[in-house]
């Protein structure tokens, strides 16, 4: 939740207009419970949106995540209706091939293309294998953390966001 990516990508939500909550998966940080292997996390992210309609039910709702939170979020876009989603250097390995279908939203990916982390060329046949799937960004000189690169990862979150709710 307090990881600068994580933070970066809740700032450009907010300056898009759009209401904002960041919060950890179990067992993160002070955060109850174990980690689940990605079961219990997407719960955790399906109990956040429901939280989240509940009190802005006319608001517009979208997702986003970063590394492993990204691939959360895949997950729940699949398993609910969003407005939109926002994967940033999404950890594929952690899903694959394994999607009971796709999300149906305007979907963004971005990547670096030094990710130490997550392998471009993992992800980029990822997005390719998926139709019509999301709109790819491969963010040149980018590593995982985007040391250098959130300006520019802020602004083409925004500009998407704009695109999309245009």
């Amino acid at each position: 939740m307090h990881n600068k990516v994580a933070h970066t990508l809740a700032r450009s939500f907010v300056r898009s207009g759009l209401v904002t909550l960041r919060f950890n998966f179990r067992g993160t940080e002070g955060s109850e419970g174990q980690y689940d292997d990605g079961v219990g996390e997407l719960d955790d992210a399906l109990a956040a949106l429901d939280w989240m309609r509940e009190r802005h039910a006319t608001a517009p709702l979208w997702l986003g995540g970063f590394s492993f939170g990204a691939a959360i979020a895949v997950r729940a876009a699949v398993a609910t209706e969003v407005a939109g989603l926002i994967s940033v250097a999404p950890a594929v390995y952690r899903f694959g091939g394994h999607l009971e279908g796709q999300p149906r939203c305007p979907w963004l990916v971005i990547q670096g293309d030094e990710d130490e982390l997550v392998d471009v060329e993992e992800t980029i046949t990822w997005v390719n294998s998926l139709e019509p799937g999301p709109e790819l960004i491969v963010m040149p000189g980018a590593e995982h953390f985007f040391h250098g690169r959130l300006n520019d990862l802020r602004i083409a979150v925004m500009e998407f966001v704009e695109a999309v709710s245009a």
